[in-house]
Parts: C-alpha cells; sequence; structure tokens
C-alpha cells in the first residue's frame, strides 16, 4: 500500500518546524484513571509518561467514549536512545530486504512505521499508542493489532486501510472522533498513534510551532 497522500515523519516540513519547549513534566498515566498496558513495560516506567497537556486530552477522549468502551494507553514517552535504535533497526530491515533502495528512500520507508529520532513525537512526550478496550478488558476489533508494521499486516495498519471488516472501520472511527475532538492528531500510517504538541501535530494543526521537544525522564 502507497502512503498516498500522507505527510510522513520524514518530510522535511517536519523538520522544518520550529520548538518553543514550554516546559511541561511528564507525567504518569497510571496515576490517573487511564488503563494501562504493561507490553511496553520498561524497568523505569518511561512508556507509561507523556507530557501533562497529552494526558489531559487523553482524559477527556475517554469522557467521549461510548459507555463499556474504555482506551487502553499502550505506549507513551519513548527515550530518545531507545526511539534511535528502533529506528536503525527498522531502517536495516527494510535495507535487506531491498538492498537496491538508496538512503533517501530508506528513510521515507522507515518513517512509516518508526519516526526519525530527531523528530520522532515519543521521544517528546508528546506521543500515544492507543487502542480501545471493553469493560472487560479485551482489545477491541482494530483490524490489525498495535504496532502491525506496514509489511506485516499489507498495509492494513494504515488508519484509512481499505479491505477493514465493518466492525473495524467502525471501532477506528470511534477512536478517531474521541481522540481528535480532544485535539490530537492521528499518523495516517499507524491507526493507534496520536499526537499533541510535537512538530507533526504542528504541521498538521497549522501552528507555528511545536509545544514539546525531546526529553528525558528524570
Amino acid at each position: 500500500m502507497t502512503t498516498g497522500s500522507i505527510t510522513l515523519m520524514s518530510d522535511r516540513r517536519v523538520a522544518a518546524i520550529p520548538v518553543q519547549e514550554c516546559g511541561e513534566d511528564l507525567v504518569d498515566a497510571r496515576a490517573h484513571g487511564l488503563k494501562v498496558d504493561d507490553r511496553k513495560r520498561d524497568e523505569a516506567g518511561a512508556w507509561a509518561h507523556v507530557r501533562h497537556g497529552v494526558l489531559a486530552r487523553l482524559m477527556h477522549a475517554q469522557s467521549l467514549l461510548p459507555p463499556g468502551v474504555l482506551l487502553l494507553f499502550v505506549e507513551g514517552f519513548r527515550p530518545p536512545a531507545l526511539q534511535r535504535r528502533y529506528f536503525e533497526e527498522y531502517a536495516a530491515e527494510l535495507a535487506r530486504a531491498h538492498p537496491d533502495w538508496q538512503a533517501a528512500q530508506l528513510r521515507d520507508a522507515a518513517s512509516r512505521f518508526v519516526s526519525p529520532p530527531e523528530i520522532a513525537p515519543h521521544s517528546a512526550g508528546a506521543a500515544v499508542d492507543v487502542t480501545l478496550i471493553d469493560h472487560q478488558g479485551r482489545e477491541l476489533d482494530m483490524g490489525t493489532r498495535v504496532n502491525a508494521s506496514p509489511e506485516e499486516s499489507d498495509g492494513g495498519c494504515y488508519t484509512d486501510a481499505p479491505g477493514l471488516s465493518v466492525r473495524a472501520r467502525a471501532n477506528r472511527a470511534t477512536l478517531g472522533r474521541a481522540l481528535t475532538t480532544a485535539g490530537l492528531i492521528n499518523y495516517g500510517t499507524e491507526w493507534w498513534h496520536w499526537s499533541f504538541g510535537d512538530r507533526y501535530w504542528a504541521l498538521q494543526s497549522q501552528q507555528p510551532a511545536a509545544l514539546y521537544g525531546p526529553v528525558e525522564l528524570r
């Protein structure tokens, strides 16, 4: 599946957005009533953190969901070093599969699934990977698993992918309505990835600057 009209994280316009760091703290979503999954758990608890403004919007989105449906927080903050490792490993995987690709093509292809480290929303505490669960904690049918690569899912990870079941498309729409209304924006190659305050958000929402830059967990 091609990216079509989706602006990729590797687009020069994203990197060109200035950052006017507002200094908000990273906060632990586990302490604020959200359901937090542990599949990305790390020793420092980084995965459960996001900026305060992101958490507030997630709480708002939660209030907009239908009765019996809840957000499941999968991963928030990702330390810059870990982001760089993820990007380099995926780019290397693509290079092995496509030895004829040039560096720029590899960078664009890698950025469909892992953001370039220097602009990554997760490393700014601005992004969160989320899905939906029912009142018994069972994940709803979203068409693919969270973090399914374009290769694994045959493009089904794209938010508006064709060929989804009626149920999966409806569940994605429910998730999207709540998060969009709360002020977050989606990365169109990953239905689960939403952000606020980062460079990608600023470009997509026509803001002059990002609010959050790369940060480390204290």
